[in-house]
């Protein structure tokens, strides 16, 4: 799924701006998707071309015109054929995973700083998920629901990971001492 694709499916819930789009992949997305106005605006850009939203500009007092989208029919389609694929695929960007690939160049201090730093976002997320759920869970679709239980899982998954494996990072042989 692409970020056109993801911004037909926020446009859903109603019109917004390219603004209200990647607050809404930073508060929500951000976690699994992540989109900056850098390919935000192309995106928005594209389906209007293509006709799959409409653009309205509104006049703000000394601002340039806000844009606000909305879904057309056909961009409704378009997600829909989007939606129909039975294959979406499952990526997982890590910088934590891609620093302790590294371990063997690494400290023992800077292990341990790093899984804490780990531990500590973990705990972050955590406090996310309670608050979501708590506030914002009533009025939000199953897939959300789903979405919220999984990435807790796999939070919690990691969690127990490092906490009962971060000694086989930090009980080895130092290679770090010759960098």
């Amino acid at each position: 799924m692409d970020v056109k694709t993801v911004c037909l499916g926020m446009l859903t819930d109603g019109e917004a701006s390219g603004y209200d789009l990647k607050k809404h992949f930073e508060s929500s997305f951000g976690h699994f998707f992540s989109a900056g106005y850098g390919s935000i605006y192309p995106a928005l850009a594209s389906l209007a071309a293509n006709a799959l939203v409409t653009c309205k500009c509104i006049p703000q007092d000394g601002k340039p015109d806000r844009k606000v989208y909305s879904i057309t029919p056909a961009g409704r389609a378009a997600l829909q054929a989007e939606l129909d694929k039975p294959n979406p695929s499952h990526k997982v960007r890590s910088e934590f995973l891609a620093t302790i690939c590294f371990a063997h160049l690494m400290t023992t201090d800077q292990i341990t700083a790093v899984l804490n730093s780990r531990l500590a976002e973990i705990e972050s997320y955590e406090k996310l998920f309670d608050e979501f759920e708590q506030t914002c869970m009533r009025e939000t679709p199953h897939g959300m629901h789903f979405t919220v239980g999984m990435a807790r899982a796999v939070m919690l998954a990691m969690k127990k990971y490092i906490l009962e494996n971060g000694d086989m990072l930090r009980n080895r042989p130092a290679a770090a001492a010759n960098l």
